[in-house]
């Protein structure tokens, strides 16, 4: 599977919806002064931004060079790494994540590093794609790829798990959930072919550069009948998932 690249303007262009519906999740983290927070998959900077304005010390990871540097001209500490490679022992009060561990297939490797990160209690608390997010949309992927002689299904870069399934990742990892929720978001989508160019490009790298395009079109006309209305307003079928959880188990960090 090839790897999504992102660009910072696009994605202030086509995906800022994502941030702006931050709010909620980072209200659950609630920062406090003076602690130690890290932003795992912090994008641009913006909710990090946040979190530094609360008074925390915050240190943000993404694996994109162009979001780091955005990051940073925000006056941030901001570390390009992916989250399956990251090292830290026990330097941080609190783990955030908006928006950004669905694209960590590795779910396992990945919970396991945070809670290595974390001092004894830390908290996790993120918000991520969760079981069936923008389904219309990725079926419609996954099958007009199939319709053109590739697997769609191993182009998808996404994990969407239940509550379940990510209860049994942070339970193996260490830590004691304490709020799991599975929330169904409708989200206006102001340009779906903008949203397919920022979100698809793991779909659209296995094709010939000229044909990446038609494919596009090719989706959202597959798709236009069930999420644009007749005034033209698309609306995806996102949901997410949202938890808050407690490390409590230390030995299980090191030993998953």
């Amino acid at each position: 599977m090839t790897a999504q690249t992102w660009n910072a303007a696009g994605y202030d262009k086509n995906a800022r919806f994502v941030t702006d519906l931050g709010a909620p999740v980072l209200e659950l983290l609630a920062p406090m002064p003076g602690e130690r927070i890290l932003d795992v998959g912090c994008g641009d900077g913006v909710l990090t931004k946040r979190i530094s304005e609360a008074g925390s010390q915050v240190v943000g990871l993404d694996s994109s060079p162009d979001f780091c540097i955005a990051a940073r001209r925000l006056g941030l500490e901001i570390l390009e790494c992916n989250a399956s490679d990251m090292r830290f022992e026990r330097q941080f009060d609190a783990a955030f994540s908006n928006a950004a561990l669905h694209w960590m297939k590795d779910a396992d490797r990945v919970v396991g590093n945070i809670a290595r990160a974390l001092r004894p209690d830390g908290r996790f608390v993120a918000e991520m794609g969760g079981y069936q997010c923008v389904e219309t949309i990725r079926n419609a992927l996954v099958e007009e790829l199939n319709r053109r002689g590739h697997d769609g299904a191993s182009a998808s870069p996404w994990y969407f798990p239940s509550p379940d399934q990510y209860r049994t990742h942070l339970s193996r990892a260490g830590f004691e959930i304490r709020y799991i929720e599975l929330i169904p978001r409708p989200t206006p989508i102001p340009d779906m072919m903008g949203w397919l160019t920022t979100f698809a490009q793991c779909f659209t790298a296995v094709l010939p550069s000229e044909e990446r395009r038609d494919y596009l079109e090719s989706v959202q006309m597959h798709i236009r009948p069930r999420l644009c209305d007749r005034s033209g307003q698309w609306t995806a079928d996102y949901t997410r998932l949202r938890f808050w959880a407690v490390l409590k188990d230390l030995t299980a960090a090191y030993e998953h």
